[in-house]
């Protein structure tokens, strides 16, 4: 029974020993004079070697916060089969990685795209270029993965988007965006200029990797649509899926490896 327990235990270290990690660290905002967290992952060999590593900023949705990824799924397993670094950086509860002409406590474009981004390349060892760097998000995390490419395109090499709030008229006057750009009716070109069905023009023949999916019964599914019809209109290349499921983790949490295969494949086609 001893020897049984000793090799119970060491085999429970040496998985923790040569396996991915999760850890939560503090990365400040002076844009926002704010310290929010972020959950870092970093793959089994990071620790084995002195590779350098790309990295996936993965963003959570309305209402949640850096902890939300990692709470409804093990990430470890991702970030090791894939051998990428995964960020979860905090976007706000209603902070829609917008920078706000109305909120100085919400600048979360200037905050991921900026501050987080500059970060992770100085605290680990990262592919410190475009090359190197995805972001994807579900819902409020989807908007800011596509816009945030069409904004800084010079820091990413691919976005996507699960279940994502591709117009933002779609959500109606509700989840915050009018505390942050104002009310639909008195600015309305800010809802259309934030919105990612108009801002994609900004990637027309920059040949960046775009995936977007979305469940059947999502509600957010005709905005998708939208956003299909709007790439094909401008003939951006993308993959685009309508899987079967709703506005759920369970949707997302079986999604995420899509979007991992994808933006591997992407890489390796560049």
């Amino acid at each position: 029974m001893k020897v049984m327990k000793f090799l119970a235990i060491s085999m429970l270290l040496i998985y923790q020993l040569y396996s991915a990690s999760l850890d939560s660290v503090v990365i400040k905002s002076k844009a926002m004079g704010s310290k929010p967290k972020a959950v870092v992952v970093v793959p089994d060999s990071y620790h084995q070697t002195k590779n350098h590593f790309p990295v996936l900023y993965l963003l959570h949705g309305w209402s949640g916060s850096y902890k939300d990824w990692s709470g409804h799924m093990d990430l470890r397993p991702l970030s090791d089969k894939y051998q990428i670094i995964i960020i979860c950086p905090d976007g706000g509860y209603a902070g829609w990685y917008v920078d706000s002409p109305m909120k100085k406590d919400n600048q979360y474009e200037t905050y991921i795209s900026n501050e987080v981004v500059r970060y992770t390349d100085k605290h680990y060892r990262t592919e410190p270029n475009a090359d190197g760097r995805f972001i994807c998000g579900l819902s409020m995390g989807g908007h800011g993965a596509i816009s945030l490419l069409a904004k800084h395109p010079d820091l990413y090499t691919a976005a996507g988007s699960m279940s994502g709030v591709m117009v933002l008229n779609a959500s109606g006057n509700k989840y915050g965006i009018s505390q942050l750009i104002g009310p639909p009716e008195d600015n309305g070109n800010n809802w259309k200029n934030y919105s990612c069905v108009y801002l994609i023009e900004n990637l027309v023949g920059l040949e960046k990797g775009i995936i977007i999916d979305c469940g059947i019964d999502d509600f957010l599914i005709d905005t998708n649509r939208e956003m299909h019809s709007r790439l094909m209109e401008l003939s951006i290349p993308h993959d685009y899926y309508e899987r079967p499921g709703s506005h759920s983790w369970d949707y997302w949490s079986n999604a995420l490896e899509y979007h991992l295969l994808y933006f591997k494949n992407f890489r390796q086609s560049e």
